[in-house]
């Protein structure tokens, strides 16, 4: 059985202090594990730094292999670390698993990339070359939604370029990142990765401090603005993926028996705790009613339960301040719209909230102009698609959005009109590795996957000699 240590320059340590991690679909604790102090994240960061020389001098092809046997061992351990996530976490066993292995996949992925100087000159004049530079000590933020997969959106990049790494998770998910660090300890040499866990007390110690140089976060708009504040005084590289509140514009050619259930999964996946999840959707006049209807169908007949239960296909809300926060969003709901299905807490044990469809709701109420993060959604009428999109582009946000038509020639018009640092057309939140994935606006700076990503961990060197 795992005692859940952090990982500490090489090693697996007790904590200073405890840690409870309670089961969202059962409030009851999972785990005990070690919460790090301030004079260990010091320890982990000084280890870091230390590793750093050795680590960059690294030939990248050494550093490629790395990245594979941390992608193997992940798959190794797939069925232990999606068990503990859904316990952690509170998904169906089905998604942990998708989740995990996505993981793997992206540690794999990483692993294929190159970082070889480009050669701007090379002639009898003069040599020019570009090269990508490692920056040092990156502190890896991650939030409690995808614990696992969102880890490999930042530790592999950051290693493969040469990087050491301060891995942060979510308090109330921080056992699949120990779970982790046990299995990486023998595969990186010690201090590469650090792993620690908190309770909500060492991020704005790790931002500021001063033995780090990169900060990448994934998490709320606000703690974004604070972790932006924080790394300023040391002018750190910072990395923000942060709020969205996604509008999915449906146009009037669709067949809403066809197009309801994917409309309705893209917003309601993980309990509708997806950064880029539909959370505002715009549905055409002359089907709104029908669309309304699959929908309220959609959602009354979904199987919510405890994820380690066959058959859940959505699990509980992730913890008790985001529960809470989301039936604030139900009472906004049954004020400014019309709920046909759901509208309130399922059972009397757990984070539960039943899958939730309002209509007859516009901008103006707290559920379309908020991030709601939760299994609620708002289904809004429109006439006009441009005025769809422009009522779409007037947030604040802007991470991610799509158009649904049959049409798909006039769908990718509208689609290039969105102010949305990722826009699909007949699909939602689809994230691969090689493509690059940031936010307009207040959703965040910076990218995040593909080669543009991993640039984020390196700093431009320009070597230039007269011939």
């Amino acid at each position: 059985m795992s005692e859940y240590k952090l990982l500490i320059n090489g090693a697996l340590v007790e904590g200073d202090a405890k840690l409870d991690v309670l089961n969202p679909a059962t409030e009851e604790v999972v785990a005990t594990c070690a919460r790090a102090s301030k004079a260990q994240l010091d320890k982990a960061v000084d280890a870091a730094n230390a590793a750093f020389p050795a680590w960059s001098a690294t030939p990248i092809d050494e550093r490629r292999k790395v990245l594979v046997a941390i992608a193997d061992a992940i798959q190794a351990n797939i069925q232990d670390l999606a068990r503990l996530l859904v316990q952690e976490q509170g998904k169906p066993l089905q998604d942990a698993m998708g989740e995990v292995f996505g993981a793997s996949a992206f540690f794999r992925y990483f692993s294929t990339l190159d970082l070889s100087p480009k050669v701007v000159a090379n002639d009898d004049k003069s040599r020019i070359e570009v090269r990508r530079k490692p920056l040092g000590v990156v502190g890896c933020i991650i939030p409690w939604n995808f614990p696992v997969m969102l880890m490999a959106f930042k530790v592999p990049a950051a290693l493969l370029a040469g990087n050491t790494v301060i891995v942060k998770p979510a308090p109330t998910t921080p056992l699949t990142a120990l779970k982790f660090g046990e299995i990486i300890k023998d595969i990186v040499p010690p201090g590469v990765v650090n792993v620690i866990a908190d309770a909500n007390d060492l991020g704005g110690e790790l931002t500021k401090h001063p033995g780090v140089r990169k900060i990448s976060f994934t998490g709320s708009t606000e703690t974004g603005k604070k972790v932006m504040a924080s790394a300023a005084d040391a002018l750190k590289r910072i990395s923000l993926e942060l709020g969205g509140n996604d509008a999915l514009i449906v146009l009037d050619d669709v067949d809403p028996k066809e197009t309801a259930p994917k409309v309705f999964g893209a917003a309601m996946q993980n309990a509708g705790q997806v950064c880029i999840a539909a959370k505002r959707i715009y549905v055409h006049e002359s089907i709104y009613d029908q669309m309304c209807d699959e929908f309220a169908t959609l959602a009354k007949n979904m199987v919510v339960g405890d994820g380690l239960q066959q058959g859940t296909q959505m699990g509980p809300l992730q913890n008790k301040q985001q529960f809470e926060k989301v039936m604030g969003f139900l009472d906004s709901a049954k004020k400014d719209g019309k709920v046909i299905a759901g509208g309130g807490r399922k059972g009397d044990k757990g984070y539960f909230i039943e899958p939730t469809v309002v209509r007859d709701i516009a901008e103006g109420s707290k559920l379309v102009d908020e991030e709601q993060f939760g299994p609620v959604m708002p289904v809004i009428k429109y006439s006009d698609p441009k005025d769809a999109v422009r009522r779409a582009n007037a947030s604040e946000y802007g991470l991610g959005g799509s158009i649904w038509a049959k049409d798909s020639e006039k769908a990718w018009a509208l689609a290039e009109a969105m102010e949305s640092g990722s826009v699909w057309v007949n699909k939602h939140a689809d994230l691969q590795p090689h493509l690059p994935f940031g936010g307009a606006k207040f959703s965040g700076i910076g990218s995040e996957l593909g080669e543009e990503g991993l640039k984020e961990f390196t700093q431009v060197q320009v070597l230039n000699m007269a011939r």
